[in-house]
C-alpha cells in the first residue's frame, strides 16, 4: 500500500513538472501569446501603429509623420505584418526613419517575431532605444544575428533563415544610479527561436555613436543616463517585417534577468 502510494506520488509530481515545462516553452518562439499583463504593440494593423509608436527624430532624421512604413501581407501565415519600409534610410542610412514606441520602459519582458525577405537584410530591437540587438542576414560576428551588438558573439545557428519568421524573447534589466551615478549595468537575458542564447549578459554601453539612439553620443555611449526610453525599431532601407510583438512592464530588484 505504502509503495502504491509514493509510486502515485512521485508520478504527479513528474506529471507537474512536464507541464509546467511545457508551459514554459510555449511562451517563447514564434507564436507565442501574450503572458499575463502584456501590451500588445504589433499586431499587424495601421491602427496600433499609429496609435502606439512614432519616429525617433535623432540627429539623422530624415522623415516626417504620418510614418511611413507599410502594413504588408504575411508571407508565409495569414494576417498582415509591419514592414521597414521608407525611403529616407536608402542606402542603409540608419537613424534615417527608425520608430519608437511613444510609452518608454524601464524593466521588461519583451517579445518580438520578424523576418527578413532578401539576403543581407538589415534592421534591430533597440532595448531602451539605447542597446541594440543586431537584426542582420549573413552575419555572425559580434556585430550579427541576434548578438548584443558588440557584447557577444551572434548566435547564428539559431536563426531560421530568409524568408522564415524568427522570435526575440527577452527580459531586459535597466540600469540602475545611486546619487546620479550608474552602480549597475543593465543587463539581458534573450531566448532565439526558444533557445536561450544570452543569459545575464551586461551591457557595458550605447554602441554606433549618436545616430544609434539615446546616450550614442554621451561619452562615446557609456555615459548611460537614468531615464527610461522607448523600444525603436531600426530602418535601414531592407525589407524586414515584424509580428506578434508584446510587452510587459517588470520591477526586477535584484540583478538578474534569468528566465
Amino acid at each position: 500500500m505504502n509503495r502504491l502510494y509514493y509510486v502515485s506520488v512521485i508520478s504527479m509530481c513528474l506529471f507537474s513538472v512536464t507541464v509546467v515545462a511545457e508551459s514554459v516553452e510555449k511562451q517563447v518562439g514564434v507564436g507565442a501569446k501574450p503572458i499575463d499583463g502584456a501590451e500588445m504593440i504589433i499586431d499587424g494593423s495601421r491602427e496600433m501603429l499609429d496609435q502606439k509608436w512614432q519616429y525617433w527624430e535623432g540627429p539623422r532624421f530624415a522623415s516626417a509623420m504620418p510614418i511611413k512604413w507599410k502594413i504588408v501581407d504575411d508571407p508565409v501565415d495569414d494576417g498582415t505584418s509591419l514592414m521597414t519600409d521608407d525611403r529616407a534610410a536608402d542606402g542603409g542610412k540608419y537613424g534615417a526613419a527608425d520608430i519608437v514606441t511613444k510609452k518608454t520602459y524601464r524593466d521588461f519582458r519583451l517579445h518580438i517575431e520578424f523576418l527578413i525577405m532578401k539576403p543581407g537584410g538589415n534592421s534591430g530591437v533597440y532595448l531602451q532605444n539605447r542597446f541594440e540587438i543586431q537584426v542582420l542576414d549573413g552575419d555572425k560576428t559580434k556585430h550579427g544575428m541576434a548578438a548584443v551588438i558588440n557584447e557577444t558573439e551572434s548566435p547564428y545557428h539559431a536563426y531560421n533563415g530568409v524568408g522564415k519568421w524568427n522570435a526575440y524573447d527577452i527580459i531586459f534589466r535597466a540600469a540602475r544610479f545611486e546619487d546620479g551615478k550608474m552602480v549597475e549595468k543593465p543587463m539581458v537575458t534573450m531566448y532565439f527561436n526558444g533557445e536561450k542564447v544570452h543569459t545575464n549578459q551586461v551591457i557595458n554601453k550605447v554602441w554606433g555613436g549618436p545616430n544609434s539612439g539615446v546616450d550614442g553620443g554621451n561619452d562615446g555611449g557609456r555615459g548611460i543616463t537614468d531615464t527610461p526610453q522607448g523600444l525603436k525599431l531600426q530602418c535601414e532601407g531592407h525589407d524586414v517585417r515584424y509580428r506578434n510583438t508584446w510587452i510587459k512592464e517588470l520591477n526586477l530588484e535584484e540583478a538578474s534577468t534569468d528566465f
